[in-house]
């Protein structure tokens, strides 16, 4: 299944807020360098769903706000 959601990072805590139409966006405390932000949207949203981080993939957007997620 595949998503599409917003980022903000440097937050204050990890977490995945849900919009009115079940958009998602992911709120993460590390800053976007070096992959670090990427890895805590990951985590993020594998806790969230409550599954293995080996499930969830970025495909999409690695250099941006808006990323295309898929989930297995």
């Amino acid at each position: 299944m595949k998503y599409t959601i917003r980022v903000k990072t440097n937050a204050k805590e990890n977490a995945v807020l849900e919009g009115p139409e079940g958009e998602l966006r992911v709120l993460v405390k590390a800053p976007p360098q070096e992959g670090r932000a990427n890895e805590a949207v990951t985590e993020t949203l594998a806790a969230h769903f409550k599954i293995p981080k080996s499930r969830v993939a970025i495909v999409g957007g690695f250099k941006s706000k808006t990323k295309i997620i898929e989930i297995n």
